[in-house]
């Protein structure tokens, strides 16, 4: 699988702060380039081997951060005009990999999770509505997530 980072998507590397009574995990600041404004943040779980998806959001931009086990994601561009047109790309994010994916509109996203206890944290730039998100079946877009 080709690790090429979709055009308008970015991982950056975040800090875990150690501490003696618990660590400290970040996630975002509004001077970095990936905030975009705030609408709302939500914290969902994935149980162990569900795959959640696909869905492709048309104005908003997702920031997820993985602090609890660990979630596959899957991004694939449909986008005809895209330079990465037609591409995956897949990372796994958990502790151990402490990152923050930023996914620009119009990108397809799923994911899976791997352990028995997985959280992610989405900081959104608009708050949910329900008409600006399409969902498609899982087998509708074609992807071995055996692998």
């Amino acid at each position: 699988m080709d690790k090429t980072i979709i055009d308008n998507v970015s991982l950056t590397d975040l800090k875990i702060i150690e501490h003696p009574k618990g660590d400290i995990f970040h996630a975002l600041k509004k001077s970095e380039d990936s905030y975009k404004g705030f609408g709302e943040v939500y914290f969902s779980n994935i149980n162990h081997n569900e795959i959640k998806g696909w869905k492709k959001h048309t104005k908003m931009t997702l920031n997820i951060v993985v602090p609890v086990g660990k979630i596959k994601f899957v991004i694939f561009d449909d986008r005809k005009e895209s330079k990465t047109y037609n591409q995956f790309f897949e990372v796994i994010l958990s502790t151990k990999n402490y990152k923050r994916l930023t996914i620009a509109p119009n990108l397809w996203v799923a994911f899976k999770g791997l352990e028995e206890n997985n959280f992610l944290l989405n900081i959104a730039d608009l708050e949910h509505n329900p008409t600006e998100g399409v969902n498609i079946n899982l087998n509708e877009i074609t992807y071995n997530w055996n692998n």
